[in-house]
């Protein structure tokens, strides 16, 4: 038999990075394989059909480069299929119908000194059909389901603890797990990889696909949770779980799967940076682990930093460019010049951490001014920093007729001026500092002397005598005594 996986999300708006990691890993194993991937949408809840939910799905799939065989199926577009066989299931007596509501129910028990839930009241009220009336599954009153799992081993569950669960709802929509079995058992699935916090609901479609002569169920693998750095599971509310807002920030897709693959798995070697091919020869869905799975953000960073260092110049200029011409760059955009990003690329790519990161390290090259100073920088170098004043004074002069055609020069030329202050002053002066926080903002950043020739002589100078225009207006600290 041919491996057919499938991956089954819900439409939710948007895809976590959890369901993300599922995707991945149903991708790698039909590719080890040679097998079929099957995409299929659990929209059988009415609130979720929505093109934007499915849409929310599919681009960060393909995104990511994960592609799929066959499909998408729309659970909501096989309602036949359901409905038909929760005919069965009632006709055999396998399921019957409830009418009480939730109050009722939690009342029922209360008065049977129960505990709180559905313990089979309306099995011999012969309930008849209609609206607002759910069907219930009549689970088994004795024995333990098995679910033999790839991942976690034998898990048994007594029946006994499994109420009879609801199979359709009352406005006629089957659930999703009625709609699990059929789809899975019509769709030939073969193996249902899928994230832990579902495997307590293995057993109940296990007993719907046995009620249902389905034969040989698949095989079923679920997969550790992901969880954040207090070992709890990721949660949209407390954590950056929404697969779109890292494509929005700049990951690369390759680097996103290549960190996604080892939440869980490892290759045998060692090595978790590599090629995707040698993830899907490597890949042995037997060496998923059972133990919860680290989200680390710092460690996404640094893969997709080492991914952002190996892109060749003209990639990594191409992969950049949204992120510099939209609409929320602190330059107008013409002011935009690519190649002052290409002449710049090795060097920015070995500091920056995602694509969006990469403003910072250029704009203000692109700024027609430096308005914004970092006050920290200010006043350690500027209001603090020995003899500032006297630097920014000699670099005006000095480089006043320079052509800015030769780093090399440039650099000789600012540090000079350190050199010479610090013989005339008999104590340290820094040239350095001044000149890059007066011409970019800021007391770090890319080696100065390069992009001194792109931004020129005539923006240089005049962000020099700005920066000095402003020191002279700054009230010195009050000295002591």
């Amino acid at each position: 038999m041919s491996t057919r996986v499938r991956f089954a999300p819900a439409p939710t708006g948007y895809l976590h990075v959890g369901s993300a990691r599922s995707a991945l890993f149903n991708w790698l194993y039909a590719r080890h394989t040679g097998g079929t991937l099957v995409l299929r949408i659990e929209d059988t809840d009415e609130a979720l059909k929505k093109q934007e939910y499915v849409d929310a799905i599919l681009e960060p799939l393909r995104w990511l480069g994960i592609d799929w065989d066959e499909g998408p199926y729309f659970q909501s577009e096989r309602r036949h299929l359901h409905t038909a066989a929760i005919e069965k299931l009632v006709a055999e007596g396998r399921a019957y119908y409830c009418d009480l509501t939730r109050d009722e129910i939690d009342r029922l028990a209360a008065d049977a000194g129960l505990p709180r839930g559905y313990h089979g009241w309306s099995r011999d009220r012969h309930v008849e059909d209609g609206p607002g009336v759910v069907v219930r599954f009549r689970t088994p009153d004795e024995g333990t389901t098995v679910v033999d799992d790839v991942v976690r081993g034998r898990v048994e569950f007594a029946n006994a603890n499994l109420e009879d669960f609801v199979i359709r709802r009352g406005d006629g929509s089957p659930t999703f797990l009625i709609a699990n079995a059929v789809d899975d058992h019509d769709l030939a699935i073969s193996h249902v990889i899928r994230g832990e916090d579902l495997l307590n609901t293995t057993p109940k479609v296990l007993l719907l696909w046995e009620a249902l002569g389905y034969g040989p169920p698949p095989v079923y693998a679920h997969l550790p949770l992901l969880v954040n750095e207090q070992r709890k599971k990721l949660s949209k509310r407390r954590d950056d779980v929404a697969l779109g807002d890292y494509m929005a920030r700049g990951y690369l897709p390759e680097a996103m799967v290549n960190y996604l693959a080892t939440l869980g798995w490892g290759p045998p070697d060692g090595i978790e940076i590599r090629p995707l091919s040698e993830i899907v020869e490597l890949f042995e869905l037997e060496a998923v682990t059972k133990a919860s799975a680290f989200f680390d953000p710092r460690k996404l960073d640094h893969f997709n930093a080492e991914y952002i260092k190996a892109l060749p110049v003209d990639e990594f200029v191409e992969r950049v460019r949204p992120f510099l011409t939209g609409p929320d760059v602190p330059w107008r955009p013409e002011a935009y010049d690519e190649e002052v990003v290409r002449r710049l690329a090795p060097e920015i790519q070995q500091r920056a951490v995602t694509l969006s990161d990469v403003v910072r390290w250029v704009d203000w090259l692109f700024v027609d001014e430096i308005t914004d100073y970092d006050p920290k920088a200010w006043q350690k170098v500027m209001v603090k920093g020995r003899a500032a004043d006297r630097v920014l004074d000699e670099a005006i002069a000095r480089l006043a007729d320079d052509p800015f055609d030769d780093p090399e020069r440039l650099e000789a030329v600012v540090m000079g001026i350190g050199t010479d202050l610090s013989e005339e002053l008999g104590a340290r002066v820094l040239s350095q500092a001044p000149v890059r926080v007066a011409v970019t903002g800021s007391n770090v950043g890319l080696p100065l002397w390069e992009p001194l020739t792109l931004l020129g002589r005539e923006r240089t100078l005049a962000r020099l005598r700005a920066a000095r225009e402003r020191l002279a207006s700054t009230t010195p600290p009050p000295t002591a005594g």
